[in-house]
């Protein structure tokens, strides 16, 4: 078989842990292949990170924004065991923040649906898009320990020199003070990238958080989006019979439980970690959930919405036999391939990807999965593969139907 050919690089982001095992494999046994593969690479793994003073992760960032499409393994957040662990120079910060902040994009997550595996919500139908905004809020916040009584203000200084002054608490003793901040830029970009996607993908928009409490800081959110839906995009949603509104995250999450899925929900970013991580478990699996980043401007970065499989990583270290699931992962990969091809006009890319997936199913479906969706499918015959195993499955699924 003639191997399909490439014009534009991928920016290849590497990562951790186990997810760095499956990715060479997923390379090996599923692209390497079928694909002339074209990638800027960039190493990603926490040594290197830590090597470089996190300028790598700063660097993919930037090559995404000039080639246009990326494709990320898992990474490390390093947390004070992880320094340890790896004698670092510093807690770095997440390399997904530093990307999402640099691209200014919205993290989009959806469930991969297949026959077997059904939700733990019953009524749940169709997937169901989690839209997360990718700036600021918590993952961007400055923290100071209070060590004893005293006051804590909240400072505001303008370009001419005036304050804006208000009191958080009267320290009566020790405690700890957070300061989280987002731009009307961000959030702008955040709307746009929200109704252009519901658009795209011709589904509802929902948007939720909690003005009622924060009357500033979230209501600045609810308040955007409504400008923004009323002035660019409420005559075609209209005309496309889509809907879109607004409610308190309390009732969203209420409103989702009694749902039947097919529609996009728009959440701050820590609500959309949170609430992404909710839907992908309910779906069946964190292995089984699509991530795309999409910023404004047109740039795509593709990754599994999962962390490193640290525990996985452990026991391959020691010689012993996994089961990983590797789902999201080539999914990342097809994703971002997919798109590659679409913005290249290379139609035999687009196959490739739409096969490969149609390859990952059809191997689940058969019976043929890793230990994590045999513990939840509703199928008797089945029939658990390792890491590895899995993998190759789904190659040969793929060679019978390519």
């Amino acid at each position: 078989m003639e191997k399909i050919q490439m014009t534009t690089p991928l920016v290849e982001m590497d990562g951790d842990e186990m997810t760095r095992i499956i990715w060479q494999m997923i390379k090996d046994e599923l692209i390497l292949p079928f694909i002339d593969l074209k990638t800027e690479y960039y190493d990603l793994g926490l040594e290197h990170r830590n090597e470089t003073d996190d300028q790598v992760t700063i660097d993919s960032a930037e090559a995404t924004k000039r080639l246009g499409v990326a494709v990320k393994c898992a990474t490390i957040t390093p947390n004070a065991a992880r320094v340890e662990e790896y004698k670092l120079k510093k807690m770095w910060k997440s390399p997904n923040g530093t990307i999402r902040a640099a691209l200014d994009g919205t993290v989009f997550r959806a469930p991969i649906v297949v026959k077997g595996i059904e939700p733990c919500v019953r009524n749940w139908k169709k997937p169901i898009t989690l839209a997360r905004h990718a700036y600021g809020d918590v993952y961007k916040n400055v923290e100071i320990r209070v060590p004893g009584a005293g006051k804590a203000e909240l400072v505001y200084t303008a370009a001419d020199g005036t304050e804006t002054r208000e009191v958080i608490n009267e320290f009566k003793g020790a405690g700890v003070i957070q300061g989280i901040h987002n731009t009307d830029a961000s959030i702008t970009s955040f709307a746009h990238s929200c109704f252009k996607y519901a658009i795209d993908t011709k589904q509802n928009l929902w948007f939720s958080t909690k003005d009622t409490i924060s009357k500033t800081y979230d209501h600045r959110f609810k308040d955007i989006f409504q400008e923004i839906y009323d002035s660019d995009y409420k005559t075609q949603f209209e005309e496309m019979g889509l809907e879109y509104f607004y409610t308190l995250i309390d009732d969203a999450v209420a409103r989702v439980m009694k749902s039947k899925g097919g529609f996009i929900w728009a959440c701050k970013n820590y609500d959309g970690d949170v609430m992404s991580d909710m839907i992908s478990s309910a779906f069946g699996s964190l292995a089984m959930m699509t991530s795309v980043l999409v910023s404004p401007s047109g740039v795509y970065e593709y990754e599994a919405a999962h962390g490193t499989v640290q525990r996985h990583y452990y026991k391959h270290l020691a010689g012993e036999e996994t089961s990983t699931n590797s789902v999201a992962t080539i999914f990342a990969w097809t994703g971002a391939l997919r798109k590659r091809g679409e913005l290249d006009g290379i139609d035999a890319l687009v196959s490739f990807a739409d096969d490969l997936e149609r390859a990952v199913l059809w191997t689940i479906e058969s019976g043929r999965m890793t230990k994590d969706l045999a513990l939840i499918t509703s199928r008797d015959d089945v029939i658990v593969l390792n890491t590895e195993q899995f993998i190759k499955a789904v190659r040969k699924k793929y060679e019978e139907i390519a």
